[in-house]
């Protein structure tokens, strides 16, 4: 992730948006933020809050349930908003925001600028349609099957605290298996060099490419 400051750069983003006159009477600090392609660009861990609008590139949103499951809930390309939803609720704690490729935004922190973002009525209106076009976009779509191995690494990934699972009996329950089938996954993934057992029932994550293969079994 790099942060752009520069004057000029963030005024040729702005003009060349979509929403430009919108953004022109905005009184907040914009700058640039480009990614590369497999970063998170938005997700729970992540302690500033950020509006941010898709200028380049294209992005994966999807939401991580407590077993594991993963469920896309959108994808976005130029002129997609990012954090309109926290403008008035408080972050989720399960939906990330992936970099679909190397991506540029223009984005602005939202709590500092709160009261000037809910005083503008074109800023405000803009954020309604996109909500409820996500919102729309949401209820027409369904959960993708997910094999036992990709619920594994998801839950290790991003519900298990230093992406280490610890405890074979409690992770099975929260991944609805039987230990002996979890035990099983584990074991495949070490030998394929996607896990690390660090001792009995703790097993740590290794990083792996953006769009690792997962060993497949008869789940």
């Amino acid at each position: 992730m790099e942060r752009i400051y520069d004057k000029k750069e963030i005024a040729d983003c702005i003009a060349s948006s979509k929403y430009h006159t919108v953004l022109d009477s905005l009184d907040v600090d914009f700058y640039l933020i480009k990614y590369q392609k497999g970063e998170l660009v938005s997700s729970p861990f992540q302690n500033e809050i950020l509006f941010q609008i898709v200028e380049q590139g294209s992005i994966n949103i999807y939401c991580i349930r407590d077993d594991g499951t993963r469920y896309s809930l959108s994808n976005g390309a130029a002129d997609y908003f990012l954090g309109d939803m926290d403008i008035f609720y408080p972050k989720s704690n399960n939906i990330y925001a992936e970099a679909a490729e190397n991506l540029t935004c223009i984005s602005f922190s939202i709590e500092k600028h709160r009261e000037v973002l809910l005083s503008n009525n074109k800023f405000l209106v803009l954020i309604c349609n996109s909500l409820s076009t996500k919102m729309g976009v949401i209820t027409t779509m369904e959960a993708a099957p997910a094999s036992l191995t990709e619920r594994v690494l998801s839950y290790m990934k991003y519900k298990c605290s230093n992406e280490t699972l610890k405890g074979i009996e409690q992770a099975a329950f929260h991944l609805h298996c039987s230990a002996r089938q979890l035990q099983r996954i584990l074991n495949q993934c070490e030998n394929a060099a996607l896990v690390k057992k660090l001792g009995k029932g703790t097993y740590r994550l290794i990083s792996q490419p953006h769009s690792p293969d997962t060993p497949e079994g008869p789940y």
